[in-house]
């Protein structure tokens, strides 16, 4: 171990997603527009559900809960990487970067737990229609959101005490923004337990929630072979298989980000995985599980003072 002028770090570097120019570019123009879709996607989706009346159910709640924690999961994650393109080498604060990091790991656990609480609502809704009111009561919701709010506080908490402190004067993170593994990665010590736990943290919030989520689809599959309608089973299928792929590619990119060995240093590899679940995917959220829904265009037009065209 060095002196302490050796290993206090007290800020980081961010390297970005590239450090050609060009690439940079392109980058903020991603970024840009993504960050203008999603703050306009999410907040209108949180406006509808709140104002129009006619949303005020189970499965409407749980996406208005998705697209509060997508719309803070973008705005935590973007604006300090589209500023940072206009400049060389950009630093961030030791305690910045730690409060970047940790809400984001808050918010994508909330998000792992509330997608599988998602998909039990639709399992409730086609395959115990008549018992569905019963089953998803406003209490038992509302509990449910309780419970995914604690285990996210509690793993973020956990992360926190485990937190190395130990950086023998590395302070370049490879990366867009303050993640978990990148800055696990400078810590020259400490770093076994803390490791040990993503790892098995990840089994807990990733892997479960996502088997959970499989087997709830196929049952629920099965229920809509039953449907008598080819137009509904048609219909069916389409909203399903599209619910299926974006959590499949949220799913994915966090395991092949946490479950797979890693290598000392952050690759580029991460960082494209990084701006598929952190990124993209609370962009496809609104447009895959609500703007399509006949019922938010018809809140749409409800709220916004116009009839719906028929």
């Amino acid at each position: 171990m060095g002196t302490p002028n050796e290993t206090m770090v007290t800020e980081f570097i961010l390297v970005g997603l590239s450090g050609h120019p060009q690439a940079q570019a392109v980058f903020f123009s991603f970024c840009l527009m993504v960050y203008l879709i999603s703050t306009l996607g999410n907040g209108l989706m949180i406006v509808l559900i709140i104002a129009d009346t006619h949303l005020h159910s189970p499965m409407y709640f749980f996406l208005c809960i998705l697209s509060s924690v997508d719309l803070i999961l973008t705005s935590n994650g973007l604006p300090r990487p589209l500023v940072n393109c206009f400049f060389y080498m950009p630093t961030i604060s030791f305690y910045g970067c730690l409060v970047q990091m940790y809400v984001g790991l808050l918010l994508i656990v909330m998000e792992c737990v509330l997608l599988a609480i998602m998909a039990y609502d639709r399992f409730a809704a086609i395959c115990q229609p008549l018992l569905y009111g019963q089953i998803m009561s406003w209490r038992f919701c509302t509990s449910l959101v309780s419970v995914c709010v604690v285990l996210a506080l509690l793993n973020t908490l956990i992360n926190i005490l485990l937190q190395p402190t130990d950086f023998c004067g590395q302070n370049v993170i490879n990366h867009f923004g303050c993640e978990l593994q990148s800055f696990l990665k400078l810590a020259c010590s400490g770093t076994d337990t803390p490791e040990l736990y993503v790892h098995i943290s990840s089994l807990f919030f990733l892997v479960f929630p996502f088997a959970f989520i499989v087997v709830t689809y196929g049952r629920i599959g099965l229920a809509v072979l039953r449907i008598r309608s080819t137009q509904g089973r048609k219909k069916a299928f389409s909203t399903c298989s599209s619910h299926l792929t974006v959590v499949s590619v949220f799913y994915g990119t966090i395991m092949i980000m946490y479950l797979t060995p890693q290598s000392k240093s952050t690759s580029d590899h991460d960082k494209f995985i990084a701006i598929i679940y952190g990124i993209l995917t609370p962009v496809l959220n609104p447009l895959i599980y609500s703007l399509r829904n006949r019922d938010v265009k018809g809140a749409f037009w409800r709220v916004f003072g116009r009839k719906k065209s028929k």
